[in-house]
């Protein structure tokens, strides 16, 4: 019998460290999403966590764009199972449509870049904002 996968507790901490890990941010980045009370430190204590508060995961979630039961529910095993299936059965079947090929996954990673970049440069004005105002306080001395 094969049950070790159905018996094995979801750990949100490490699912949330994937779906990271995957849209390719950094933990200083969800840090700094997160606000002043983050830094790198408390976010990789949180990936370490079996449990993660609602309220956090919630938050997250948010600033990842995945639905909250997607951190709560991922299981790796379950996760591969489904992508190998659906690749065996419909990678054939959705390359092509009228015999052209199909690029939503190319257009989706597109996406994702794009968020990425758009988050990077949000941090950076904030960071020029903050440097501002850093200079004005220093400079009214």
């Amino acid at each position: 019998m094969t049950h070790t996968t159905s018996n094995q507790k979801i750990h949100e901490g490490r699912n949330l460290k994937r779906f990271r890990e995957l849209l390719g941010l950094k933990q200083d980045a969800l840090a700094f999403e997160l606000g002043e009370d983050w830094n790198q430190q408390k976010i990789s204590l949180l990936e370490q966590r079996e449990k993660i508060d609602s309220d956090i995961l919630e938050q997250v979630a948010a600033i990842l764009k995945i639905p909250v039961e997607a951190i709560r529910n991922f299981d790796e095993d379950k996760a591969v199972n489904i992508i190998l299936n659906t690749f065996h059965e419909k990678a054939f079947e959705n390359s092509f449509n009228n015999g052209t090929i199909n690029f939503h996954p190319v257009e989706k990673i597109i996406q994702l870049h794009e968020e990425k970049i758009a988050l990077y440069e949000r941090m950076l004005k904030e960071k020029d904002e903050m440097m501002g105002r850093l200079e004005r306080l220093i400079g009214g001395r």
